[in-house]
């Protein structure tokens, strides 16, 4: 395997761990927000947490550009804070991927605190838990089998990642150039021994995550 491929495995795993533990933070408190909301505008909030699955990536990773880019609001704020621009940056591949694979994330959660149901959380107000200490104490547990499918989905989405990445990070070595712009530059030169062992690693990569999410369906008590 050539080094320049190593580099992109590597920062595809980091880039894919960092984006997942930071989608679990934030998306936490959003899906429970949509699971137990009866705020008119959820729907508008449920779209907008949607909305990357019906996009074409290169739609999304466009106006990412856009917002991030010199002039957008998003870029004119992070220039002004001193942090540079960040698109073709490790930073702003992870602020893309975290748009582009939040519902993935958000949804499973949603699902899981919805499948909850109120009746717990009732009964830990009678024992005069508030309503912190319910979340933590009985809504997080419950929803486990929600949040190992979250991490899951989302570490897999954010590896198999390409139009995002390519609009938004572009393709450079060692600082950009992740696991899927490899096999596409591979293909690109018809070096095709190369394409097919990184190909094939993500293949048996998806066969174990879906594995995986089999036997995490199989275990969630009834």
């Amino acid at each position: 395997m050539h080094p320049s491929d190593l580099d992109a495995v590597w920062l595809t795993v980091k880039l894919a761990t960092l984006t997942t533990v930071l989608l679990l933070i934030v998306g936490t408190p959003i899906a429970w927000w949509l699971a137990r909301s009866r705020s008119p505008f959820k729907g508008v909030v449920g779209a907008l947490v949607t909305l990357p699955l019906i996009l074409p990536p290169t739609v999304l990773g466009f106006y990412l550009l856009v917002t991030l880019g010199p002039q957008g609001p998003l870029g004119q704020l992070t220039q002004a804070l001193g942090l540079g621009l960040l698109p073709f940056t490790f930073p702003g591949l992870v602020v893309a991927s975290m748009v582009y694979s939040v519902p993935f994330v958000v949804q499973p959660l949603q699902q899981a605190f919805d499948a909850i149901g109120t009746r717990p959380l009732e009964a830990a107000a009678t024992l005069r838990a508030s309503p912190l200490d319910a979340f933590f104490s009985v809504a997080l547990p419950l929803a486990r089998p929600g949040f190992v499918t979250a991490a899951i989905l989302g570490f897999a989405h954010t590896v198999g990642e390409f139009g995002v990445v390519l609009m938004i990070g572009g393709n450079i070595p060692g600082r950009t150039q992740v696991l899927s712009m490899a096999i596409y530059n591979h293909v690109e030169a018809m070096e095709y021994a190369n394409a097919h062992w990184l190909a094939g690693g993500m293949l048996l990569f998806s066969f174990v995550v879906l594995l995986a999410l089999n036997i995490a369906r199989r275990e969630r008590p009834a």
